[in-house]
């Protein structure tokens, strides 16, 4: 009977995890159906048709991993993207808590950061350029201005969130500002903070690849760049399927932190 049981329990498993897969795999299916249809109709030259084509892009996939030309691309935008990201968090996260607890810091730079906020990052290039130079520091720059905002906004509204009671007993127990920050405001607004940073991570990759555009010799941006220069569309068809891979895995890696932290906080 046990044995019965457990053969049942695993059928249903597998058929859930079947049921799991079948989704998704029939978006890709029909995405790689889609485009191949485009790739038809992009030119009427055939040779660009091919090389747009679905099979020459995967083709091209396979090689440039193989041979490991697109691997230093690829760290380097893991790296400018980290490095922007601890940055936006290292500046986000206090401003948030400022705009959070200071109804009079709220008032005087709100509407400042609204205007900022709402300005283009990739618009700052020139400026960046001019004042930073070619190389990795205005792209880096230019990935905190865009990943800094979802951080502070998602920190303020954290701290906003939180119960008042909580601020009340911090203060009945003679807690000093510092003390009530740490014990109770930032561990009660990290749900938040977490959920900043997973919008950050959206769209400071968004914004990596036409930054690194931007006088530099590595990464995504360039490569891209690089391929449309060289006319090799397979290969640039091979980097945008790399760049919506990437993207999408650190997608799934921010939400799954933000998840588990936030069923831990349930649990706990």
């Amino acid at each position: 009977m046990l044995g019965a049981h457990d053969s049942t329990r695993d059928a249903g498993r597998a058929q859930r995890w079947a049921a799991r897969l079948a989704w998704p795999l029939l978006g890709i299916v029909i995405s790689l159906g889609l485009w191949a249809l485009a790739a038809r109709y992009i030119s009427d030259v055939e040779v660009i048709r091919a090389a747009f084509a679905p099979q020459a892009g995967l083709k091209a996939l396979v090689h440039l991993l193989g041979s490991g030309e697109l691997w230093p691309h690829i760290s380097t935008s893991l790296q400018r993207i980290a490095i922007a990201l601890l940055l936006a968090m290292a500046i986000g996260v206090p401003l948030g808590l400022c705009l959070g607890l200071s109804p009079l810091f709220a008032r005087i730079s709100g509407p400042t950061f609204q205007f900022l906020r709402m300005v283009s990052p990739l618009s700052w290039m020139p400026l960046a350029v001019m004042a930073l130079g070619v190389g990795e520091a205005p792209v880096v720059f230019l990935l905190s201005f865009a990943t800094v905002w979802p951080i502070m906004l998602n920190t303020a509204a954290g701290v906003a969130a939180l119960d008042p009671a909580w601020m009340r007993l911090a203060q009945s127990l003679s807690a000093t500002r510092w003390e009530t920050i740490a014990r109770v405001v930032l561990p009660g607004c990290i749900s938040h903070i977490l959920t900043g940073f997973r919008l950050a991570v959206g769209i400071g990759w968004i914004v990596l690849v036409p930054a690194e555009m931007l006088g530099v010799s590595s990464g995504m941006g360039y490569f891209v760049l690089d391929t449309r220069d060289r006319l090799a569309y397979d290969e640039l068809m091979a980097g945008i399927v790399v760049i919506g891979g990437l993207g999408f895995a650190l997608d799934w890696l921010a939400r799954t932190i933000s998840s588990r932290w936030t069923q831990r906080g349930k649990q706990g």
